[in-house]
């Protein structure tokens, strides 16, 4: 087909799909209304699913990537009425001398941390802040963990292998215990110690699903934090052991067959014995919501998808209704030399312009509503918007597939005559 007689059937089918659109200007909005339903139901849906999962998805950052840590307990067990949490819970904690060996022999890892985790009062004169996040770490932790100062700097590695008296903050932490003057350089107290404060991360505000941000944390070297508690072998706190690996699956499988091997070697376990610790890898967590997103994803395409089959239908109506009424168009069209794939053409672009118009205002629907504000942050993405179109423009073309090859196999003289 050549451009010219291209551009021609795209005008003309333009100009027709608007006519019918203002000449019969209720019949036609009726029709279009469910595929423009339809359509913004669909892209609604799966506009509030890739909002929610991102949302999600950023409230898990604190848990990182391609990181696998050392647990007692496997991730992802669910309700299991016979699990063996005893056993678990019975397994020894992991301890500085195993983060040393991992740290010095790990081949298959960008990078390794010791973390403890407890919650203490942090006090300021007569300033005090209870239940905040105390946090032990070392040198590593920025690089298996974003780390985001804003005021101030990160430790030192001296610090961190002195267990100096120091700490970087959290946002929330510093506006509470210093209100209106600067934490850098001050002293706070933390179990009875004098800690210097060297930095203040940048804030995080509070997460979608409320998991826990850096604003309400301390970070203090782990060789201080062991000092404050005691670090015991089932009883105590338990530290995590956390390793980052290089940006593949691949090596993160390698990583972790390595990782087994190392602490199996580090605690003594002979080949007969039973693993004694669980390798999690925290993106299980985001793998197991995203089957409820494929879920979400599915029920948008059928609540729309009924919503689009009537709209189908009567798009399918209205091409049958133009066909009738230009009949002696048709056959004149014909009678002087109009071949019939330009007749097919002309009405097939029209039922898919007809389509385009009720996708766009359902689009343009979903657009508005991303306005109204509610505890999510949602955002139309191009994705949605193509998908939006190319599915309007696929129901346009199943629906005046019929109707257009009726209009071209009329005779000339017939149509002439029944016009």
């Amino acid at each position: 087909m050549r451009l010219g007689i291209f551009l021609k059937l795209i005008g003309e089918s333009v100009r027709f799909a608007i006519q019918v659109l203002t000449t019969n200007l209720l019949r036609t909005t009726l029709s279009l209304l469910g595929v423009t339903i339809g359509i913004m139901l669909i892209t609604l849906v799966f506009t509030l699913v890739d909002s929610l999962e991102k949302n999600v998805k950023d409230s898990l950052d604190f848990l990182g990537s391609n990181v696998v840590t050392v647990d007692k307990f496997p991730f992802g067990t669910g309700p299991d009425p016979n699990y063996p949490w005893w056993k678990y819970f019975r397994r020894p904690n992991n301890n500085y001398g195993e983060y040393e060996f991992l740290n010095a022999n790990l081949k298959s890892a960008a990078a390794v941390t010791i973390v403890g985790r407890s919650s203490t009062t942090i006090k300021k004169g007569s300033s005090s802040l209870s239940g905040t996040d105390l946090w032990g770490i070392t040198y590593q932790y920025k690089d298996v963990y974003e780390v985001a100062v804003d005021r101030g700097r990160y430790f030192t590695q001296q610090e961190i292998e002195g267990g100096r008296t120091v700490a970087v903050i959290g946002d929330e932490v510093a506006k509470q215990l210093f209100p209106g003057g600067d934490a850098i350089g001050q002293d706070i107290k933390v179990k009875g110690f004098k800690v210097r404060v060297i930095g203040v991360m940048e804030r995080e505000g509070e997460s979608f699903i409320g998991t826990p941000s850096s604003d309400d944390r301390v970070f203090i070297p782990y060789k201080m934090f062991t000092k404050l508690y005691y670090i015991g072998r089932v009883f105590g706190i338990n530290p995590s052991v956390a390793v980052k690996g290089f940006e593949d699956d691949i090596g993160l499988v390698e990583l972790q067959n390595e990782m087994e091997g190392m602490i199996r070697k580090a605690r003594g376990l002979r080949p007969k014995d039973e693993t004694n610790f669980a390798l999690n890898r925290p993106e299980a967590i985001a793998d197991a919501l995203g089957g409820i997103f494929d879920v979400l994803g599915i029920a948008g395409w059928v609540i729309g998808g009924f919503a689009i089959l009537v709209g189908g239908f009567g798009i399918m109506n209205i091409m049958f209704v133009s066909v009738q009424e230009r009949t002696k168009l048709i056959g004149i069209q014909k009678s002087l030399g109009a071949k019939n794939y330009f007749i097919l053409f002309q009405f097939l672009f029209e039922s898919i312009f007809l389509c385009l118009f009720g996708g766009i205002a359902g689009i343009l629907i979903v657009y508005l509503l991303t306005f109204i504000p509610i505890p999510l942050d949602v955002a139309l993405s191009s994705k949605n918007v193509i998908l939006g179109v190319v599915v309007s423009s696929t129901i346009g073309l199943v629906s005046g597939i019929i109707p257009s090859a009726k209009a071209a196999r009329l005779d000339p003289v017939e149509a002439m005559r029944a016009g």
